[in-house]
C-alpha cells in the first residue's frame, strides 16, 4: 500500500540490489526486508493476511532475526494494536498506535504533514551521519505509543512529543518517510542497507 516504488528507486540509486515482492519464496531468500506503507492500519493488516505473509514475516523477523525496516504505516503494523480500525497488529513491538490528540487544531493540523526535526533518544549504528543533515518528511495522523522506552530510537515534537522511530534488535521503523527526505533519508537508507 503506497510508497513501494519510491523506496525501491532510492535503493537502486544507492546501488543496492532490491526487489518488490509479495512472493513467499522471494521473502524467504531476502537478506533484509522493508515494509513500507501509506494508508489505513486495518487494511494493511488485512492485505498481509490475504497475501498469506504473516507467518513468513514472523519466521524471518522473529525466528531468523532478519533486519526489517518499517516505514510509516509499515512501522505502525509492528505494534500490538491500533486505534485505527480497532485492530491487532503484528505484535513485534510493545506499542499501541494512537491518533494525534492535539491541543490546538488550528495551529497543529492532523495529519501532521511536512518537514520536522527528530531527536535521537537511543543512538545506534543506523544514525551515523544523520544529526548534521536536517529534517525528515512526515505524513501521518497516527503515531506509536511505546511501552518500552528502550524501543524508542527517535522522538519528534508536534504539539507534544511522539515516537518517530523505533529499534529493537533487527526490528527498525520510522514514522517519517526516508525515501522522501532527500539527503538525510538517503543516508538512513544507506545505513540500513549496510546494517
Amino acid at each position: 500500500m503506497g510508497n513501494l516504488r519510491s523506496v525501491y528507486n532510492k535503493f537502486k540509486r544507492l546501488g543496492v540490489d532490491c526487489l518488490i515482492s509479495s512472493d513467499k519464496k522471494e521473502i524467504e531468500k531476502a537478506e533484509k526486508l522493508i515494509l513500507p506503507g501509506v494508508g489505513h492500519f486495518k487494511k494493511g493488516m488485512e492485505n498481509l493476511r490475504e497475501l498469506g505473509l504473516i507467518d513468513i514475516l514472523n519466521k524471518k523477523v522473529i525466528e531468523e532475526k532478519t533486519p526489517i525496516l518499517g516505514i510509516c504505516l509499515g512501522v505502525q503494523l509492528f505494534a500490538k494494536h491500533s486505534e485505527e480500525g480497532n485492530c491487532e497488529g503484528l505484535g513485534w513491538i510493545d506499542a499501541e498506535v494512537i491518533r494525534f490528540n492535539v491541543s490546538d487544531k488550528i495551529k497543529y493540523k492532523v495529519p501532521h504533514m511536512g518537514w520536522n526535526d527528530v531527536e535521537i533518544v537511543n543512538s545506534n549504528e543506523l544514525d551515523k551521519n544523520l544529526s548534521k543533515l536536517g529534517q525528515f518528511y512526515f505524513v501521518h495522523s497516527y503515531h506509536l505509543k511505546c511501552n518500552n522506552p528502550e524501543d524508542i530510537w527517535m522522538k519528534t515534537e508536534y504539539d507534544y512529543e511522539f515516537v518517530s522511530a523505533i529499534k529493537r534488535g533487527n526490528i527498525i521503523g520510522t514514522q517519517f518517510h526516508p525515501e522522501k527526505s532527500h539527503d538525510i533519508g538517503m543516508e538512513l537508507l544507506k545505513n540500513f542497507a549496510e546494517f
